[in-house]
């Protein structure tokens, strides 16, 4: 679902976010011409304001009741066939989410002011700011044990002893620790890091003598789809691998629901900011809207391409173990091509200053040609976000059965934020849920066959990926019962 030139956190969990969310036209709603949406509209769950002039352009905004700040402004167009307005709603459609937006007979006086630069850096303004946010948006308060105004208090406390920017950053980290979220970061600008280091005592260093090698997620998967392919089909794809287990069942390897999109990246930036930090500047400089049919189109393309390669197979393994996750849209995607007939998959819900917005279905469509025999989706603590959705959304199929253990627990999308002073931060604030309303945040999604996996990030990774045929093996016992139950 869900992060612009936030490529720290994107090389770790493959997750991905934008400012604004302008995404794709879900189907059922009357279309409104241009002027009809012209005015004030508030996101009562979002904080956001977006206002629309007569002259077909906009301006975007983050609003709590401390500050407001400007995002973004151009022509309403950016917004492609993302906004309809039912009466005084409007909605704005993220992937596979659609967010309200109040009609409201006034601008806020706030969004108007110009906020002066000293207040602006102020340490302690950030602060409340920041706690403000948490406070109106914060979905799992609850859930995870937590006493805000207790909090409030203590962290206040460390600040004011205290009060510099570094002080600060360190206090909204530990912040964002303490409120075990899942999907929270804070992310400073380049100048502020350089500052940090500069002021940082050196770090100390080992001989390495008892270091042991870290993997990451998409070495992994490269390990284990070569053990598992018997008969190799992949063509034209770094992302989904696909071909035959054995002479009877089918395997689709997904590494993550996001980088399908074709950019039209140039080489020199590939060189200069990696391909992941490429990529994510190239998206930035294109409306949401475009970017997420691009990414949408090209694991379409992918899918079609495995699924009439696999189409005579009597069963699928799906593997997403090592799959951090990306766009919702992307998800239901792959997802689709393995869906007979729509249905709903989900449940969904907001949290904003007054409570929770009204619960939002969430609907998979389906293919031409899906694929309905038995598929076998393997999951782990490693299966985040867009791809927990995935996880989520098949527990609706009754012919889809998983294999592995609970996935990581990260399933609210993040609501983006920008502070004061620049530095961006996010937090959870939806509750995504199943068609009985079960939350599984935390938890994860449970598997109908355990393999016991270790919930360590580099313990899983080391057993399956210096074992990998000990792994196939553990998955061909797990299918052999499953199958046996069926």
């Amino acid at each position: 679902m869900k992060r612009i030139g936030r490529i720290r956190l994107l090389e770790h969990n493959y997750l991905l976010y934008a400012t604004l969310p302008l995404v794709l036209l879900s189907c059922g709603r009357e279309k409104v011409p241009e002027t009809g949406i012209s005015g004030v509209w508030k996101s009562p769950e979002s904080g956001w304001v977006l206002q629309v002039g007569q002259d077909s352009t906009y301006s975007f905004f983050h609003l709590n009741a401390l500050n407001c700040s400007l995002i973004r402004q151009g022509p309403i167009a950016d917004f492609g066939n993302a906004i309809e307005v039912e009466r005084d709603t409007l909605l704005l459609t993220k992937g596979v989410l659609t967010y309200r937006f109040l009609r409201s007979s006034e601008f806020p006086g706030i969004c108007g002011e110009t906020l002066p630069a000293v207040k602006a850096s102020d340490p302690m303004y950030n602060f409340e700011v920041f706690f403000q946010t948490i406070g109106d948006h914060y979905a799992f308060m609850e859930l995870n044990g937590i006493d805000w105004p207790a909090l409030y208090e203590q962290q206040r406390a460390k600040l004011a002893a205290y009060p510099t920017e570094f002080r600060l950053y360190e206090i909204l980290e530990e912040t964002l620790e303490l409120l075990n979220d899942n999907h929270g970061y804070l992310e400073a600008d380049a100048a502020f890091y350089e500052r940090l280091e500069a002021n940082s005592p050196p770090s100390e260093t080992t001989d390495g003598q008892n270091d042991r090698k870290e993997y990451g997620d998409f070495e992994v998967a490269n390990i284990v789809s070569e053990v598992y392919l018997s008969e190799e089909m992949t063509r034209e794809s770094n992302l989904i691998r696909w071909g035959m287990l054995d002479t009877a069942t089918g395997y689709v390897q997904i590494k993550a629901m996001w980088l399908f999109a074709d950019l039209n990246i140039r080489e020199s930036r590939k060189e200069q900011l990696g391909y992941v930090g490429a990529y994510v500047e190239a998206f930035q400089a294109m409306d949401e809207g475009s970017y997420i049919e691009r990414e949408v189109a090209g694991a379409r393309k992918a899918m079609e391409r495995a699924m009439a390669d696999l189409k005579s197979a009597d069963c699928i393994v799906l593997d997403i173990r090592f799959n951090g996750g990306g766009q919702d849209a992307v998800s239901f995607e792959v997802l689709r091509h393995f869906n007979k007939r729509r249905r709903k998959v989900a449940l969904q819900k907001l949290k904003g200053p007054a409570g929770f917005s009204p619960i939002q279905e969430l609907w998979l469509e389906t293919s031409k040609t899906p694929f309905v025999k038995s598929v076998y989706l393997l999951i782990s603590p490693q299966t985040g976000s867009a791809a927990e959705t995935m996880a989520l959304a098949s527990q609706s199929l009754p012919h889809f059965r998983r294999i592995g253990s609970n996935t990581s627990g990260a399933l609210s999308t993040a609501l983006e934020k920008q502070l004061p002073n620049g530095w961006a931060f996010a937090l959870s604030n939806e509750h995504f849920m199943d068609t009985s309303g079960v939350l599984y945040e935390n938890e994860g999604i449970p598997a109908d066959y355990d393999l016991h996996y270790p919930r360590d990030r580099q313990a899983f990774f080391r057993q399956v990926a210096e074992a990998p045929d000990a792994d196939l093996e553990a998955v061909g016992e797990a299918l052999e019962k499953l199958q046996r139950q069926e």
